[in-house]
């Protein structure tokens, strides 16, 4: 088994199971004045980094661009409770029409019907891909993996 912090915990059954869920994941960075902020938001894996879209006024660009230290989770709400984090860094894009991720996304979230139907709503318009290149990685299933803090 990948110890925590290994990035080959991507490719663990709990992880595949979270990154192809329906669930949002919880972007955290920090805001310029040195608080902490957590934000819900849809995401797509490509394999090697977290493909996350937003519009292009949106206050956390500002704050990723001063800082692109991040952390970002995706869990389950069923016991035993399953849990992805990651920390890493984002890089921020900006574009003249949705990211071909965020469809994909879509999809995902919405079902094949409305989730195309929702993103033509938007075509045309400009949005910010946010990239999040993992650095550390963990996982807690609370079956064989636990917080820290109950392994002490």
């Amino acid at each position: 088994m990948a110890q925590q912090g290994s990035l080959e915990l991507l490719k663990d059954p709990v992880a595949e199971a979270l990154l192809g869920s329906a669930n949002p994941a919880r972007l955290a960075y920090t805001w310029t004045d040195g608080s902490p902020r957590v934000v819900p938001i849809w995401f797509h894996w490509t394999g090697d980094h977290f493909a996350l879209g937003s519009p292009p006024g949106a206050p956390k660009l500002k704050a990723l661009a001063a800082d692109p230290r991040v952390a970002l989770t995706v869990d389950d709400n069923a016991w035993p409770y399953k849990e992805l984090l990651v920390r890493g860094r984002a890089s921020v894009e900006f574009l003249d029409d949705v990211c071909p991720e965020y469809a994909f996304a879509a999809t995902r979230y919405f079902g094949p019907e409305q989730g195309p139907a929702w993103v033509s709503t938007l075509r045309g318009k400009p949005m910010a891909r946010i990239a999040v290149t993992p650095e550390w990685v963990g996982i807690l299933d609370f079956e064989t993996r636990f917080p820290s803090a109950l392994t002490l």
